[in-house]
């Protein structure tokens, strides 16, 4: 099974989320990725995802802009696509996988957080 179908069916399952995340290389694991939202002006999409409401979309652009030309190109390379489709389907399942990795509005505690992290690689700073 290729990443791109990992992606695409990780919303069906908890066991292929944390290998979505971790596909993404976000130092952190969701609370990093949550707070990459943040800091890049993103605040009320990310709230979106993480509160048991309706889940606000993010666009291409904004995830290039987020997570940087450099992680969107690593893993459009790993999907064996290019960029722009890596940054399209990454804006399509972001809001679900999020929302799936926050039960009840809330971020993992620090046992989850903290083992998601560790299998993460770190391309963006905390």
């Amino acid at each position: 099974m290729s990443l791109l179908d990992n992606l695409m069916g990780a919303l069906g399952g908890q066991g292929d989320l944390a290998e979505t995340v971790k596909s993404l290389g976000v130092t952190g694991g969701v609370g990093g990725l949550v707070d990459a939202f943040q800091k890049g002006g993103l605040s009320e999409v990310a709230q979106s995802w993480v509160s048991s409401g309706q889940n606000l979309p993010v666009s291409p652009e904004q995830i290039q802009a987020v997570l940087g030309s450099g992680v969107v190109g690593q893993f459009a390379e790993k999907l064996g696509v290019d960029p722009q489709t890596a940054a399209a389907k990454l804006s399509e399942i972001l809001p679900g996988l999020v929302d799936k990795l926050t039960p009840g509005g809330k971020l993992p505690d620090e046992g989850l957080g903290g083992a998601v992290g560790d299998l993460l690689g770190g391309f963006l700073k905390s």
